[in-house]
């Protein structure tokens, strides 16, 4: 249950942080604010979905939490590279979330599989 509670702590850090980017993209006008509506949206999903998880109804429920919050965390993970590749922010100031949301998709996804194993036994 550790693990899981890093999980869910890790998850709530990285809103956080998408929440200050997005901040920051707001005060731009056009296409950064808009894609900063988008990343808002996947990015705190992620931490949303996790939280959810811990009440599921069945194991089922948990893992389709979880499936839901690792398809947030791949369409974060697009956002970020857009803005990057668009230089709408600098690549220095978003490796650090890039690299979290890889780490956050690896996590989420190892405990989707483990899950899954152990409901088969």
């Amino acid at each position: 249950m550790s693990n899981y509670k890093a999980i869910n702590d890790r998850t709530f850090d990285f809103s956080i942080r998408i929440i200050n980017l997005c901040k920051v993209l707001d005060e731009s006008s056009g296409v950064a604010r808009t894609l900063s509506k988008q990343l808002l949206r996947s990015g705190t999903s992620i931490g949303a979905n996790v939280e959810e998880s811990q009440s599921a109804q069945s194991t089922a429920d948990f893992v389709h939490k979880l499936e839901i919050a690792l398809k947030e965390g791949r369409e974060t993970r697009y956002w970020l590279r857009l803005l990057i590749a668009t230089e709408l922010m600098s690549e220095n100031r978003l490796l650090p979330l890039l690299g979290e949301i890889n780490e956050l998709i690896k996590i989420i996804a190892a405990i989707v599989v483990k899950t899954k194993q152990n409901r088969q036994q």
